[in-house]
């Protein structure tokens, strides 16, 4: 299904969204980020998949390849640190960012506890950084987290609990055991009377468009290098981080903006149709995890109303097709390892592709350029060999020879 959202407009970003999200924020955040022991310390790559543009019938592609952003393999390290050290310098003011992730403050911090509920990439990034600062994490499961991703986040040193129900039941659960414990939520789904920490979350997150601008040096009379940005849903977190600084960055002139979620976990689609923050229509359960969400976040569409163009919801097969496009590279595609939910953008591009109704109403044609962001890589190994019939690491080995084949051309 494909929607055009009749309420995105064109015009400058308003104040009152630059109160609460902004690139200086989003810089900011950057900068002390990027000396946490857990990331790399360079941008992640910006691939050229120029073969996947011509098969698409549009001028380019790039692909953000945030599976190297950091040994956790997916974008998720770039929201939940952020939102916890600001949760702390909340409390701690005379406090500094490096210094909190550096756990100096760690017997200060003994008697704080951070939940979380997850599908797997946000707990394991809490986890992580909940160990780095030194406070005490519990982590809230639904019943579909496979018992390989519940392993990486325990490996952090987090609690897990474990409910029936789905994400959004686990979400429910999580503010429960904080409500009941004292404990702080550390969450990327905002509702409300929760917006704080969910704002610091999306605030991470621009530092992946802050760097893919970078990386293609902006056009010298400020227009933006893409014509076109796809963005994966969920509860709306990331799309609204992103959407937020390119909205700020180019206002009027700002790109297309799609949105694609799995068909039934499409809670952002409703709420385009709907005009309001929706739940989805189906069963929630999808292969793209990550993305397994009936719950918009109430702050993060007060973002992606007035911005997203397009809202388009995917099969499951789609997204497997997408991984494996990736994954098989071409000769001038370098090979590339995306997650379920990772691969949901160009699942995206390769659906419009093949309709020429669907380009038309996205706006695709033989001059655009789309920024696709790989949100993850395979966080879940053995789902990822057995959806693809091949290893992660196969598929590295085959980007490694790609690339030095590459250097010598």
């Amino acid at each position: 299904m494909l929607v055009r959202n009749a309420r995105a407009v064109r015009a400058p970003y308003p104040e009152a969204l630059r109160r609460i999200l902004s690139i200086d924020e989003a810089r900011a955040t950057r900068a002390w980020l990027s000396r946490w022991s857990l990331l790399a310390p360079e941008p992640t790559p910006l691939r050229r998949l120029s073969d996947l543009a011509q098969a698409c019938g549009i001028a380019e592609v790039f692909l953000k390849d945030e599976s190297l952003r950091s040994p956790l393999g997916s974008f998720k390290a770039l929201g939940a640190p952020a939102a916890l050290v600001r949760l702390v310098l909340r409390r701690h003011p005379d406090w500094n960012a490096d210094a909190v992730l550096r756990g100096e403050h760690a017997d200060a911090l003994k008697d704080l506890v951070v939940i979380s509920a997850t599908d797997g990439n946000h707990g394991r990034a809490l986890a992580a950084a909940a160990r780095s600062v030194g406070v005490r994490c519990v982590i809230v499961l639904h019943r579909h987290v496979s018992a390989e991703r519940e392993r990486a986040i325990a490996d952090f040193g987090a609690e897990i609990v474990r409910i029936e129900g789905n994400y959004d039941a686990s979400v429910a659960h999580a503010a429960q055991l904080a409500e009941r414990h004292g404990w702080q939520v550390v969450s990327d789904t905002a509702y409300p009377g929760y917006e704080d920490v969910p704002r610091d979350v999306m605030q991470g997150y621009g530092t992946m468009v802050d760097e893919a601008l970078e990386q293609l040096a902006a056009a010298s009379d400020g227009a933006c290098p893409f014509t076109h940005v796809i963005l994966q849903g969920g509860v709306g977190g990331l799309a609204a981080g992103v959407a937020s600084y390119l909205w700020e960055r180019f206002g009027e002139r700002r790109p297309v903006l799609i949105v694609a979620e799995p068909r039934q976990a499409d809670c952002l689609t409703r709420s385009a149709i709907e005009g309001r923050p929706a739940v989805a229509a189906g069963s929630v359960d999808s292969v793209m995890a990550g993305l397994a969400c009936g719950e918009t976040s109430t702050l993060a569409w007060r973002f992606l109303e007035p911005s997203v163009d397009v809202f388009l919801t995917l099969e499951d097969e789609e997204a497997v097709a997408a991984m494996r496009r990736l994954a098989e590279g071409s000769a001038r595609d370098v090979p590339v390892v995306s997650g379920e939910s990772g691969a949901a953008g160009a699942a995206a591009l390769l659906q419009l592709a093949r309709s020429e109704t669907a380009k038309a109403q996205a706006g695709l044609d033989a001059s655009s350029k789309v920024l696709l962001i790989s949100t993850e890589g395979a966080t879940a190994p053995s789902v990822y060999a057995r959806l693809l019939g091949r290893s992660a690491d196969e598929v590295l080995a085959a980007q490694r020879e790609w690339l030095s084949l590459e250097t010598r051309r």
